[in-house]
């Protein structure tokens, strides 16, 4: 297992959901976020003079993976946050040895986790 962890435009989250969701990754985490990376951050126009706004709003999206499925998970989430334009965000993939249920104390294997066990 994977565990897929993507930084994006929060204008873009309901697209990369949408994505995940037609690929059948129905389970997430998303969270508010904020950092800069080559976007460096923007320029705005406030009260007749300009501001630095050098942290920007993000969207962090985590989705764990089976192997099997990694590919499917990277392609959706791309998919669904390009815009083509600096600031469209980063996907890391980390390996995830373990995943237990809090529920029941489960170990999970490498397989997704199905919505009546969920």
């Amino acid at each position: 297992m994977h565990l897929v962890t993507a930084i994006i435009r929060p204008e873009r989250l309901d697209f990369v959901k949408k994505a995940l969701e037609d690929q059948g990754f129905a389970g997430m985490t998303i969270s508010e976020v904020r950092g800069r990376g080559e976007q460096k951050g923007i320029a705005l126009q406030y009260r007749g003079g300009t501001m630095l706004v050098d942290v920007l709003p993000k969207c962090r999206v985590e989705v764990a993976v089976g192997d099997h499925r990694l590919d499917d998970a990277i392609e959706a989430i791309c998919g669904g946050a390009r815009t083509g334009k600096a600031g469209d965000g980063r996907i890391f993939v980390t390996p995830l040895p373990r995943m237990v249920r809090v529920r029941t104390g489960e170990e999970l294997a490498d397989a997704p986790p199905t919505p009546d066990k969920g």
